[in-house]
């Protein structure tokens, strides 16, 4: 098959009404971006579509790169044909022949965006399937649950025909939704729940909280090597280095042991916020799942979350660890996550965490501190290294070959 356009369906975007064309521009400005290595490739937008005329380059190579675009719900690979009925039946037959599981039903699904084209929608199915059915005896028509849809669109100037549909990335355009801090560890889970973020619309800003000379200058590393197959979705991504130490190795001396955890959790949304009304986001994002270790029961997320007044998203609170390993190996992020370079929060944890914390003992135990806290928490921010991470550029398209 000459797959030399690719059809794009836009996803809950739709349902936007008067933001719709704010909505439009915003994912062709992501398919413009994530579409440089390939010059030859031209975007156009008609009537409730857009278009991506390939000008030769190849499909497989575009196609990945559309995985990165959110908003987009799907995109079909089409063969593009004059208007005449019969340059149109010679496509529908090239793409059958595509098809390497032959079905034993199928239907044409017309649809006429050209209304002085000559043959109704009814008749166009009708002589369409006809030239499969004279080509193929035990091919049956099941215009109601066929094992193929073969569908043509009549344009103004050309026909398109494709049978195949490809699931996009669907969401919201990337920033249609506002700006939000991501609380960034070094493991599998907020990788995930920062790409689930973007997906709805949020640009992040990553924030991640390092304990040297306890984490290595390998762990860092780490979570840029994160942050930057992350900003592959989004062009770049303002990564938050933010040093822990002092207020880390202060609290494990002063505050109950089965409290650390919560002690130190509360610190960092407290920093996080402060990093946020810089950045004048208004929302936090964790990867936090409920029960999956002793600062994820509803009790402790209760008490930490109390510490924050910004809304806190936690996008993957009711999947389970399987369910978040296949998302990770899906965006490319699991490789690095499992790199053995621990973060703050693994290096620090008590051996008998609470998984029940009181809130009033908390806040006591808080109040205590209130000498050095508040200042160290200030101090922090103040010290925090900001660094703006891009994504590793592919290949031009003249250097592929």
């Amino acid at each position: 098959m000459n797959k030399d356009i690719i059809l794009l369906r836009l996803g809950e975007l739709t349902l936007k009404g008067r933001n719709r064309h704010r909505f439009e521009t915003q994912v062709q400005q992501q398919l413009k971006r994530v579409l440089q290595p390939f010059p030859s490739v031209t975007i156009r937008h008609e009537y409730g579509r857009v278009y991506l005329d390939l000008g030769g380059s190849e499909y497989a190579a575009v196609a990945r790169q559309l995985d990165k675009v959110f908003g987009l719900h799907s995109y079909s690979p089409a063969i593009r044909c004059g208007l005449r009925l019969e340059e149109i039946q010679t496509s529908v037959r090239e793409a059958f022949a595509e098809i390497q599981v032959k079905p034993r039903t199928f239907k044409i699904s017309a649809r006429r965006v050209n209304k002085k084209f000559p043959y109704d929608t009814y008749e166009l199915n009708r002589l369409l399937g006809g030239t499969l059915l004279e080509q193929h005896e035990d091919l049956q028509v099941d215009v109601h649950n066929p094992e193929l849809d073969i569908r043509v669109e009549i344009r103004e100037q050309e026909a398109l025909v494709f049978s195949e549909v490809v699931p996009g990335p669907g969401g919201f355009p990337l920033g249609s939704n506002g700006k939000a801090m991501l609380m960034l560890s070094g493991g599998i889970d907020s990788p995930v729940a920062g790409w689930l973020a973007m997906r709805k619309g949020l640009r992040v800003q990553a924030v991640h909280f390092h304990s040297f000379p306890y984490t290595s200058e390998r762990a860092k590393l780490k979570v840029i090597d994160l942050t930057r197959t992350l900003a592959g979705y989004a062009g770049k991504i303002t990564l938050h280095m933010v040093p822990f130490t002092d207020i880390q190795t202060r609290l494990k001396q002063e505050c109950r042991d089965n409290l650390l955890i919560t002690m130190m959790r509360r610190a960092m949304f407290r920093i996080t916020e402060q990093l946020a009304a810089r950045q004048e986001a208004l929302a936090i994002v964790t990867g936090e799942s409920l029960g999956q270790v002793a600062s994820q029961t509803l009790p402790s997320m209760h008490v930490i979350g109390a510490a924050a007044t910004l809304p806190l998203i936690r996008p993957l609170i009711t999947l389970d660890k399987a369910e978040i390993t296949a998302m990770a190996e899906r965006i490319g992020t699991y490789p690095i996550s499992i790199l053995p370079y621990e973060d703050c929060c693994t290096l620090f944890v008590p051996k008998s965490p609470s998984t029940n914390p009181n809130i009033h003992a908390v806040e006591r135990q808080e109040r205590y501190m209130e000498e050095w806290l508040p200042e160290a928490i200030r101090t922090a921010v103040e010290q925090t290294e900001t660094m703006y991470i891009v994504p590793e550029q592919p290949e031009k398209e003249d250097s592929l070959f």
